[in-house]
C-alpha cells in the first residue's frame, strides 16, 4: 500500500514538518528571549534605588516615580497592545515593541536628571505589550503538539525576567556607571528586534476593525488614578484628600468606560466576553496569584537585607540577596514544561490550581524557615515554582474561552489583572513592613513579626487563588451550556 493510501508522512513530507517545527522552535526562543529581556525592566533600576536621589538631584518622593512609571505604563499598555496586535498583526506590534524599548533605554542612558529619567522608564513599560502579544501569537504559529509549552515558556519569563534582572543589574551597577545599566538593555533590545525581524513569522493575523481611541484613553485614565492611589497611598496617607481622590475619581473614569464599551460595535475590550465565567474568573485568580508573586519579590530581599543586629536580619548585601533570590527566578523557568505537561494532562484550571497552591505553600514554608538565607532561598524556590505552573495555565484559559480574534486583547487584559496584583501587593506588604517595626540606631526598621503577617498575607492570597481557579468551569461545562442555549424548543406533535 502506498504511503498516499495509507496515510503516512510522504518522503517531502518529513522534510517539510521537521524544517515546520524547527522555525516554530527558533520563534519561540526569539520571543521567549524578548519575554525575558522586557521583563527585566522592571527589576533594573532596583539595586541602585537608595542613590536615585542624589544620582538624579531630586528627593526620595519623586525618585520613586522612576519605578513607578515603568509599572503604570505597562498595566495600561498590556490590553491595548494586545487589541493592536488582534487589528494589525501581532509580528508587527512585537517589532513596536521593541522600538519602544531601545528608545526607553537610550532616553534612560542618557539622562542624570528626574523627567528625562521618568519619561524613558514610561517608555520602557510601553514595551511591556511584548509580552502578552507574544503568547498569543505562539498559538499561531507552533503546531499544537508545541502550543502548550511555548506558551508556557513565555508565561515564565515575567518572573524570570524580575528574578534575574536583580543580581544582574546589581552587578553592572557596581562594576561600571549605572548607565552601563539602560546602554547594555539598549543593545539587548536591538538584539530582540532584529530577531522579531528576521526569524518570527509575520502571519496574516491581523483582522482589522476601528481602534478605540476614546476607551483607550479611558482606560489609560482610570488605571493610572487607581494605580497611582495604591502605589502611592503609603507615603500621601490613605485618608488625604489627593488619595482618595484619585481612588474614588479612577473608579468614576472606569464605570463610566465600562458604560461606553458596552455600547461599542468594536470595543477596545470586549467586556461581554470578559464576563463570561471561565474569563472573569481567570482575571479575578489572576489578581491574587500576582499579588503572591510580587510579596515574595518585596519581603524576602527586605529580610535578606535586614541589618543582623536586629536579631533576625540576615545582613545580605544587594549583591547578596539577588543572587539567593536568583534560583527562585530560573525555577519558573525550569517548571514550564512541567506546566506544559500538566496542562495536557489534567487541564489547565487544575494546573493553575496547583500553581496557586504550591504558591502558598512556599510562604507557609518562610514562616518558619527565615533564620538563614538558604531557608530563605528554598522558600522562594517553592513559590517560584508556583508560579512558573500557574502563569503558563492563565493564558491557556484565556485562550481557550475567547475567540482567536480576541485572543491578543484577552491575554493582555489578564497580564493587567496580574499587575494590580502585583501593585496591590506591593503597598499592602509595604503597609504591613511600615505599621509594625523597632527601633534600631535611632532609625525604625520592620520587627520580626511584620515579616510573619506579610508572609501569611501572601499565603492568603494563593489560596484565595486556588478556590477561585476551582470555580472556573470546564471546557466540557460551557460546550454543555452552550448547547443547552442553542437547543431549539420542541414543539409537541398533534
Amino acid at each position: 500500500m502506498s504511503n498516499e493510501l495509507s496515510g503516512a508522512p510522504t518522503t517531502d513530507e518529513v522534510p517539510h514538518a521537521d524544517a515546520t517545527n524547527r522555525a516554530a522552535i527558533a520563534s519561540v526562543i526569539v520571543l521567549c528571549f524578548g519575554g525575558l529581556v522586557v521583563s527585566l525592566m522592571q527589576t533594573l533600576i532596583i539595586p541602585i534605588q537608595p542613590e536615585l536621589p542624589r544620582l538624579l538631584d531630586t528627593s526620595i518622593s519623586n525618585a520613586s516615580w522612576v519605578i513607578t512609571a515603568t509599572l503604570l505604563a505597562a498595566a495600561v499598555t498590556m490590553p491595548i497592545a494586545g487589541r493592536l496586535g488582534d487589528m494589525f498583526g501581532k509580528q508587527r506590534i512585537l517589532l513596536a515593541s521593541g522600538v519602544l524599548l531601545i528608545i526607553g533605554c537610550v532616553v534612560c542612558a542618557l539622562s542624570s536628571s528626574l523627567v528625562p529619567m521618568i519619561a524613558g522608564r514610561a517608555i520602557q513599560g510601553f514595551a511591556m505589550g511584548f509580552i502578552p502579544v507574544g503568547i498569543s501569537l505562539i498559538r499561531e504559529i507552533t503546531p499544537p503538539r508545541l502550543t502548550t509549552t511555548g506558551v508556557a515558556a513565555m508565561s515564565a519569563t515575567l518572573g524570570v525576567g524580575g528574578a534575574i534582572g536583580l543580581p544582574l543589574s546589581a552587578w553592572i551597577a557596581q562594576t561600571w556607571d549605572w548607565h552601563m545599566l539602560f546602554w547594555i538593555s539598549a543593545v539587548l533590545a536591538a538584539v530582540i528586534t532584529a530577531l522579531v525581524l528576521l526569524v518570527v513569522p509575520h502571519v496574516n493575523d491581523s483582522v482589522g476593525g476601528r481602534f478605540d481611541i476614546v476607551g483607550a484613553l479611558g482606560l489609560a485614565v482610570g488605571l493610572v488614578a487607581i494605580l497611582v492611589a495604591v502605589s502611592k497611598g503609603n507615603d500621601w496617607g490613605w485618608t488625604e484628600g489627593s488619595t482618595l481622590g484619585l481612588l474614588f475619581g479612577g473608579l468614576a473614569v472606569l464605570l463610566v468606560w465600562g458604560w461606553f464599551e458596552l455600547r461599542q460595535s468594536d470595543p477596545l475590550v470586549d467586556l461581554r466576553t470578559t464576563a463570561r465565567p471561565a474569563v472573569l474568573l481567570t482575571n479575578v485568580a489572576a489578581v491574587a496569584i500576582g499579588f503572591g508573586m510580587m510579596a515574595q519579590a518585596v519581603v524576602i530581599p527586605t529580610l535578606l537585607e535586614m541589618p543582623a543586629a536586629t536579631g533576625y536580619g540576615l545582613g545580605q548585601s544587594i549583591l547578596a540577596a539577588g543572587l539567593w533570590m536568583a534560583p527562585g527566578g530560573l525555577m519558573m523557568l525550569v517548571f514550564a514544561p512541567v506546566s506544559s505537561a500538566l496542562i495536557t494532562n489534567a487541564g489547565a484550571k487544575i494546573t493553575l490550581a496547583i500553581g496557586a497552591g504550591v504558591l502558598g505553600v512556599g510562604y507557609l514554608v518562610a514562616l518558619v524557615l527565615m533564620d538563614a538565607p538558604w531557608q530563605l532561598m528554598i522558600a522562594s524556590i517553592i513559590s517560584s515554582a508556583g508560579v512558573g505552573i500557574g502563569y503558563a495555565a492563565m493564558p491557556t484559559l484565556i485562550m481557550g474561552a475567547v475567540p482567536p480574534a480576541e485572543a491578543g486583547a484577552a491575554v493582555g487584559l489578564n497580564g493587567l489583572m496580574r499587575s494590580i496584583g502585583t501593585t496591590c501587593a506591593s503597598a499592602v506588604v509595604a503597609l504591613v513592613l511600615s505599621g509594625n517595626t523597632i527601633e534600631l540606631g535611632g532609625a525604625e526598621v520592620p520587627s520580626e513579626s511584620a515579616f510573619h503577617i506579610a508572609f501569611l498575607i501572601a499565603a492568603i492570597a494563593a489560596f484565595v487563588g486556588v478556590a477561585i481557579t476551582l470555580a472556573i468551569p470546564t471546557a466540557r461545562k460551557r460546550a454543555a451550556a452552550r448547547e443547552s442555549a442553542a437547543e431549539p424548543e420542541t414543539v409537541p406533535s398533534r
